[in-house]
């Protein structure tokens, strides 16, 4: 029969054995997860190259186009500083004398109407000035 030491050491050798096992199972699946993270990392990089190239491409372009549409917005912003100066100069030079034109024809109507209104009212009876 078996001592209670050989007995002791027969349990712990079993335990032993089992955490082995286990560690080895461990071991095994951790190498199988670095191998797939190893291959999905250089597939990835060989994706990603190709996408970094399309990237620059694309910012590179879309420079380009804004130097363009800043081009044409300093052209916009001159037109309108044009336009605003033809405006002042048509304003002084039209509107100015239509304004005065519009004043003298309203005081000519009015200076019209009151001497029909005179003509009309027997002498001597009230004002020549229309009420207001």
């Amino acid at each position: 029969m078996l001592t209670a030491a050989e007995v002791a050491g027969l349990v712990v050798a079993m335990f032993w054995a089992i955490l082995v096992c286990f560690l080895a199972v461990v071991l095994v699946r951790a190498a199988r997860l670095l191998t797939e993270t190893t291959k999905l990392v250089s597939e990835l990089g060989d994706r990603v190259v190709p996408l970094l190239d399309d990237v620059t491409a694309t910012v590179t372009e879309a420079n380009r186009r804004l130097v363009a549409v800043e081009a044409i917005t300093a052209d916009v912003k001159r037109v309108s500083g044009d336009m605003a100066k033809v405006t002042g100069v048509a304003s002084t030079f039209i509107a100015g004398p239509l304004i005065k034109l519009s004043a003298l024809s309203y005081g000519l109507r009015g200076a019209a109407r009151n001497r029909v209104e005179a003509r009309r009212l027997p002498a001597g009876r009230g004002s020549t000035r229309r009420p207001r």
